[in-house]
C-alpha cells in the first residue's frame, strides 16, 4: 500500500530519522570539495584560475538536478527515485576518486551535484509521510539533518584528505552512499503520487509559465542568489587563502575553520520566528547588511593575520545567508500549494546557478587580485541585493 493512498499511517519517529540522516549525507556532497581545490587541481592539471570550477560544477550539477531530476518526483514512486538516484551518485563518487584526467574528474563534479538533489526529493517526501498536526515538527527534523550536512562537509572532506589524500574523501562517500542506499530500501516506505495523468512534459513545460507569474518568486530568487553567490566566493577563496601567506594552515587547521564558520548556520530558526512575526523585510535587510559586512571584517582579519577575526567573519556571513534562506523559502511556500514542488525547483536552480558563478569566480579572482578582491566582489553582491530590495518596496509603496 502507498502512501498515498486513503490508509495511509504516518511514517515513525524512526523513519523521519532515517530521512533526515539521509538528507544530510547526500547533500554533503555538493561541499566535500570546496575545501580541496587546492589538492584535486594540480592533481588533475587544472589551472590555479579555473580551480573554482570544481565547485562551480558540481553546484551548476544541483541545479540542473533540481529541474530534471526533482521533478519526477511528482509522478514517480519516490523511493525508487531516491535509490536510483543514489545508485548513479555512487558510481560517480568512485568514478571522481579514480579519475586522473581533468575532463574525466570535471563531468563526475557534475554529475555528482545533479544526482545529490536526492535530497530534495526526501525533504518533501518526509512531509506527506507525516501527519498534518506533525508536519511541521517533522519537516523541521530533516532540514536539521540537511544543515548538519552542510555543516559537516567540509571539516570531514578537510580531515579526511589530510591524512589520507583526497581521493579517500569520494571513496568514503561511495561507502557511505551504498550503505545508505541499504538503509533507505529496507526502511523508507514506497509514495506513490497521484498525478492526474501529468507527464514529465507537462511539469517541465509550465516552468516558465511559473516563473513569469510569480513576482514574488523571482524576488526572492535574486536576493538568495546574490548572498549564495557572495557565500561561495568566501568559501571557495577562503582555503586557499588558508593555506597562504600569513596563515600557512594545512588541511585539519582548514577543516577546525570550517566547523568553527559552520555555526552562522544555527541562525536558521531564529530566521523563522522572525519571519513568523511579520519581520520578513527587516529580516531581510539585516540577512543582506550581514553578508556584506562579513566580507569586511574578512578583509580587515586577512591584513592583521588575524584568524579568529576572520572566523568570525565567516560564522556572521553564514548567519545571513542562512537567514535569507529561511526567509525566502517560507515566503515562497505561502504562495499556491498545489504547485509548492515547482516553485522550489525554480527558486533552488536560480540560487545554485548563481551559486556555481560564485564558485568559478572567486578562485579566478583569488589569483589574479587576492583575498582584497575576492572581499570587494563578495560585500558588493548583497548590497545589490539590497538595492533591489528597496526598489521594490518603493514600487508596493507607489501602488498602496
Amino acid at each position: 500500500m502507498t502512501a498515498s493512498s486513503a490508509s495511509f499511517v504516518p511514517a515513525g519517529a524512526g523513519i523521519i530519522r532515517l530521512i533526515a540522516c539521509a538528507a544530510g549525507l547526500v547533500v554533503a556532497n555538493i561541499y566535500y570539495a570546496q575545501p580541496l581545490i587546492g589538492l584535486i587541481g594540480p592533481d588533475i592539471g587544472l589551472a590555479p584560475a579555473w580551480l573554482g570550477s570544481i565547485v562551480m560544477l558540481t553546484q551548476l550539477g544541483y541545479g540542473c538536478g533540481m529541474i530534471g531530476l526533482v521533478s519526477l518526483a511528482d509522478i514517480v514512486e519516490n523511493r525508487r527515485l531516491v535509490l536510483a538516484a543514489l545508485g548513479g551518485l555512487a558510481l560517480t563518487l568512485l568514478a571522481a576518486a579514480f579519475a586522473r584526467s581533468t575532463w574525466a574528474f570535471l563531468v563526475m563534479a557534475f554529475a555528482i551535484g545533479v544526482f545529490a538533489t536526492a535530497a530534495q526529493v526526501l525533504v518533501p517526501l518526509a512531509s506527506h509521510l507525516s501527519a498534518e498536526k506533525d508536519r511541521g515538527r517533522v519537516v523541521g527534523t530533516v532540514m536539521g539533518g540537511l544543515i548538519g550536512g552542510i555543516m559537516l562537509a567540509r571539516p570531514f572532506s578537510s580531515v579526511v584528505a589530510d591524512h589520507a589524500g583526497w581521493h579517500a574523501v569520494f571513496l568514503a562517500s561511495c561507502a557511505m552512499t551504498l550503505v545508505l542506499m541499504v538503509a533507505l530500501a529496507r526502511g523508507l516506505p514506497r509514495r506513490q503520487p497521484v498525478h492526474d495523468g501529468l507527464t514529465y512534459g507537462h511539469i517541465l513545460a509550465s516552468l516558465p509559465g511559473i516563473l513569469c507569474e510569480t513576482p514574488l518568486l523571482r524576488r526572492r530568487a535574486f536576493y538568495q542568489g546574490a548572498v549564495f553567490a557572495a557565500f561561495n566566493i568566501f568559501w571557495t577563496a577562503v582555503p586557499l587563502q588558508l593555506a597562504s601567506a600569513p596563515f600557512h594552515l594545512g588541511q585539519t587547521g582548514i577543516a577546525l575553520f570550517a566547523l568553527a564558520g559552520a555555526g552562522g548556520a544555527l541562525a536558521a530558526p531564529v530566521a523563522g520566528r522572525l519571519a513568523d512575526r511579520g519581520l520578513t523585510n527587516a529580516a531581510t535587510t539585516g540577512a543582506m547588511v550581514m553578508v556584506a559586512g562579513g566580507f569586511v571584517l574578512g578583509l580587515a582579519a586577512v591584513a592583521a593575520h588575524a584568524l579568529v577575526p576572520l572566523a568570525v567573519a565567516a560564522i556572521v556571513l553564514d548567519a545571513g545567508v542562512q537567514t535569507n534562506q529561511v526567509i525566502s523559502m517560507r515566503a515562497i511556500y505561502l504562495l499556491r500549494p498545489e504547485i509548492r514542488g515547482r516553485l522550489n525547483a525554480l527558486f533552488m536552480t536560480i540560487v545554485f546557478l548563481c551559486g556555481a558563478t560564485g564558485s568559478v569566480l572567486a578562485a579566478a579572482l583569488f589569483h589574479h587580485g587576492g583575498w582584497q578582491a575576492v572581499s570587494l566582489a563578495g560585500a558588493v553582491l548583497p548590497l545589490i541585493a539590497l538595492g533591489r530590495q528597496a526598489l521594490a518596496g518603493e514600487a508596493m509603496r507607489r501602488r498602496a
